[in-house]
Formats: C-alpha cells, sequence, structure tokens
C-alpha cells in the first residue's frame, strides 16, 4: 500500500510532465507553421514587390530611352541647320571672292593707266619747267623763292590785319571788363601810405634832456643803444634826438622807449633795461594783435601763433613808402575780389594775398629774397602747396602752378601800382625813364625815343627810309617784348611808334 503511496505522486510527476512535454511540442509546431506561413507570405510579398521595382525600372528605361531619342532627333536638326547655314555662308564667301578679284584685277589695270599718264605728266612738266625758265630767265629754285617771298609778305599782312582786329575787339571788351572788376575791387579798400624811412625823431621837453639821455660818461646813451640795437644821433637839432636804424622793429622799440623814460624821468641804466623789456613785451604783443586784427578783418583762421606774430611784423615793415601788413592786407582783398569774380577759389587766393610778402618780417640773416624765405616759412607753416607757389611766384622766380597764384601777382601789382601807393626816389624815376629810351634806341631804324607821362609811356620816332609800315608793326611789339623781359615797373607802359614822310619844296 505504502508503495502505491510512493508511485502515485512519481506517477503523476512523469505525466505532468508528458503532458508540459506534449503542450510544448504542440506550441512549437504552431510557432513553426506561423513562421513557415511568415516566410511564405514574405516571400509572396518580396516577389510581388520585386516585379513592381522590376516593372517601374523597365518603365524608367522606357522613358530614358524616348528622352535621349527625342534629344538626339533635335540635335540632329539643329547639326542640319548649321550645315545649312555653313553652306550658305561658304557660297557667299566664294561670290564675295570673285568680286574682288574682278575689283583687285580693275586696280591693276586703273594703276598701271595712272603710271602711265602720271609719267606722261611728268614729262610735260619737266618740258613746261624748262620753256618758263627760257622765258623767264629765271631758275626753278629762284622762281620758288621770289613765290615763297610774295606769299611771305601777304600772309604776314593778312594776319597782321587780323591781329590788329582781334586786338581791337579784345581790347574794347577786356578793358571794360578789367575795369569793371578792378574798380569795383579798388573801392572795397581803404589804401594808407607812410614814409618809409630809416631815422625816428623823438621830440624833448628841453635841451637839459639830452645831458640826462646822454648820461655820466655817456653811459646811459650806450645802455639804450646796446638793448635795443640802434644808433641815438643826438646833434645840434633843438629839442631832438634821432634814432636810426634799418630794423623798422628795433627802431620802435628804441622810440617808445626813450619817450617814456622822458615822461618817467628816471633815467640810469637799470631802468633803461628795465623799459626796453617791458616795450619788447609789448611791441611783440602788439605785432601779436595786429597780425590777429588783420586775419580778423579778412575772415581768415586756422593759422599758427607764430605765423600771426610773424604777419603782424609786417606792421612795422615798409617798401616804397607803403606799409607792407597793409599791401598785404590790400592784395589779399584784391585777390579774392578778382577770384569771386572768375570762379577761383576765393579764399585760398585771399590767403596767399596775405602771406605773399611775409618773408619780408622775416628775422633772418640768410641771402636769399624775401619770396623765397617766404616759401621756406609757408612750408614750416604747413599752408598749402598752391599758397607756398603764389608766394614763391608773385615775382615770377618761379613758375605758376594754379591760377591763384596768378591772381595774388596781378593783386600785388595793382596794389602797388595804384597812384599814391608808393613813393619812388628820384634816382629810381629818372634810371627808370632812362632804361626805357636805352632799349628803344638799342633797335636799328630808330630815329628818337621820348619817356613821357612819368614812365607810363615811351613814344619812338623812326626812320621812314628805313623802317615801313609793316615793319613798324612788327617793330613796337618787339619793343614792348624787351621793355617786359629787362625791366621792372609797376602798372603798364604805353609803347607809341611815329612815322611821317615830309616833303617839302619852295616856290621862288
Amino acid at each position: 500500500m505504502w508503495i502505491l503511496y510512493a508511485i502515485l505522486p512519481l506517477a503523476g510527476l512523469t505525466l505532468g510532465w508528458i503532458i508540459r512535454w506534449l503542450y510544448a511540442r504542440f506550441q512549437l509546431t504552431a510557432s513553426e507553421q506561423r513562421a513557415e506561413r511568415i516566410k511564405q507570405d514574405a516571400i509572396k510579398e518580396a516577389e510581388a514587390k520585386k516585379k513592381e521595382i522590376l516593372l517601374e525600372a523597365k518603365e524608367q528605361v522606357i522613358r530614358e530611352r524616348n528622352q535621349q531619342e527625342r534629344e538626339t532627333r533635335e540635335r540632329r536638326a539643329e547639326l542640319q541647320r548649321y550645315e545649312r547655314r555653313v553652306v550658305q555662308k561658304e557660297e557667299l564667301i566664294e561670290k564675295k571672292t570673285g568680286q574682288i578679284e574682278k575689283i583687285e584685277q580693275t586696280l591693276a589695270n586703273k594703276e598701271r593707266v595712272f603710271e602711265e599718264r602720271e609719267e606722261a605728266l611728268g614729262r610735260e612738266e619737266e618740258r613746261y619747267r624748262e620753256e618758263l625758265e627760257r622765258i623767264s630767265g629765271l631758275t626753278a629754285e629762284q622762281a620758288k623763292t621770289l613765290i615763297i617771298q610774295n606769299l611771305e609778305n601777304e600772309a604776314k599782312h593778312d594776319a597782321q590785319a587780323l591781329i590788329n582786329k582781334i586786338e581791337q575787339e579784345a581790347n574794347l571788351a577786356g578793358e571794360k571788363k578789367a575795369r569793371d572788376i578792378l574798380v569795383a575791387t579798388m573801392q572795397r579798400i581803404v589804401p594808407e601810405v607812410t614814409g618809409e624811412v630809416t631815422v625816428s625823431t623823438v621830440p624833448l621837453p628841453n635841451d637839459e634832456m639830452k645831458g640826462r639821455i646822454i648820461g655820466r660818461e655817456g653811459r646811459n646813451i650806450r645802455t639804450l643803444e646796446t638793448l635795443a640795437g640802434v644808433d641815438i644821433i643826438i646833434d645840434d637839432t633843438p629839442e631832438a634826438v634821432v634814432i636810426s636804424c634799418f630794423d623798422p622793429v628795433r627802431r620802435e622799440i628804441a622810440k617808445i622807449s626813450l619817450e617814456r623814460l622822458i615822461t618817467d624821468g628816471r633815467i640810469h641804466p637799470a631802468r633803461i633795461e628795465e623799459i626796453v623789456t617791458r616795450v619788447s613785451r609789448d611791441i611783440s604783443q602788439r605785432m601779436f594783435e595786429e597780425g590777429e586784427k588783420v586775419l580778423f578783418d579778412l575772415g581768415i583762421h586756422n593759422m599758427k601763433q607764430d605765423a600771426i606774430k610773424d604777419l603782424g611784423r609786417l606792421y612795422f615793415r615798409t617798401s616804397y613808402g607803403q606799409n607792407v601788413l597793409y599791401h598785404s592786407r590790400e592784395v589779399a582783398i584784391i585777390a579774392g575780389t578778382l577770384a569771386a569774380e572768375i570762379g577761383a577759389n576765393r579764399e585760398l587766393a585771399k590767403r596767399g594775398g596775405l602771406l605773399h610778402d611775409i618773408g619780408k618780417g622775416a628775422a633772418t640773416d640768410s641771402d636769399l629774397n624775401h619770396a623765397e624765405i617766404g616759401m621756406d616759412m609757408a612750408r614750416k607753416m604747413g599752408e598749402d602747396p598752391r599758397i607756398i607757389n603764389a608766394i614763391g611766384s608773385h615775382h615770377e622766380d618761379i613758375e605758376h602752378t594754379c591760377i591763384e597764384s596768378v591772381l595774388v601777382q596781378i593783386a600785388d601789382a595793382i596794389s602797388a601800382a595804384r597812384p599814391g601807393a608808393r613813393r619812388e626816389t628820384l634816382d629810381n624815376y629818372v634810371k627808370r625813364l632812362e632804361n626805357l629810351e636805352k632799349i628803344a634806341m638799342g633797335f636799328e631804324g630808330i630815329a628818337k625815343a621820348y619817356a613821357i607821362q612819368a614812365g607810363r609811356e615811351l613814344r619812338i620816332i623812326v626812320e621812314n627810309e628805313k623802317v615801313s609800315e609793316e615793319q613798324s608793326r612788327y617793330l613796337v611789339k618787339d619793343i614792348a617784348k624787351k621793355i617786359e623781359n629787362d625791366l621792372r615797373y609797376p602798372g603798364r607802359i604805353k609803347v607809341t611808334i611815329i612815322r611821317e614822310t615830309r616833303i617839302v619844296e619852295y616856290a621862288r
């Protein structure tokens, strides 16, 4: 019985295991069947997909083949069109080539005919030349020279007539326009003229003051002369002493210092040194103020401090009795007005006119002229190259590079040449007149020459046997050119040639 109890659990386990195995086997068989079905479905789907892809590929190949065939047909048609064009062009070229050959043949024939005619004409010309030489008694070269001379004289006569006509028309129009511009310009300025001197006179309250100025053993006057750099002349002139110096700044310092010492009454070396130092500072400040005043009046800006002082130094300089600073201001106004009238750079012309004589105020011992010194100063001031050119070219030391520099030169001549602007010494005046007459007498055929109208006109009498009417026209221009090249003068000089024929007979 107990064996049965022992076998039953074992049989149950065995049966359970068998059932589980059978169930697992059944599940496995079912899974394999599902897998097989899935596999078959996949194979069928793949086959269908494959057929579909192959069908699409075939359709794509057919489309591309059709496209290629269509493009091939189009290219073939285009090539056929090109071939037809090339054939047409070849035919046209052949036709033109034939025409050109015919033209070349015609030209060759004409060239042979022309050559034959040229040879015949050359023989006829030679025969006619020989006949003309025989009849006229002149060789070909002599006849050619005679004809050229006649043509040259006729051309000169016609050219001179045309020149005279143009000059008359230009003078009528130019003088009126120039007169209007210059009058309008000069009316805007207020000229001031000073005397150009190298000495200054200081009045004294009495002659006893001369002794105090001289001092014990002359120490006062020596101190003043040394500190101011001037010469003080004490002579027999009553109640006055004379200060002599070529430097107007030092002469002004000495004059003001002496006037202050006379007013103060304390005259000794220490006081003289104090006064001279103080006056020097005052003069330096006055230079700066005068420069600033001119710049303000002209509306010119952006100028360095040293340049303003150099400009103000011109206040104490004179040229032929004309104050150089006022002259520079006047030139600036004229140049600016002229620039405005003709459409040039007004500010540039005005600045160049103001600085054109700045070299005259430079405190230097250089042997350069004032234009060259002014150019160096302008370069150091950083001025425009056109202004530097205007400074250097206002006396034609260098060539003009811009219209503004020409206007500065014209304005300088106008300011210097207007009546009353400058004094001229008698010696210079007489020398200028003599030079004018000397230049005229240097030409052949001149009988007499007279400088009149204070040197503004030169009248010349020519010998009518030696100088013809036509030659007189050229002679007057040559003399005027000679004066322009050899002389320096303000304004312009009128040159007049007089030629006359006098025939005298007496009735008895």
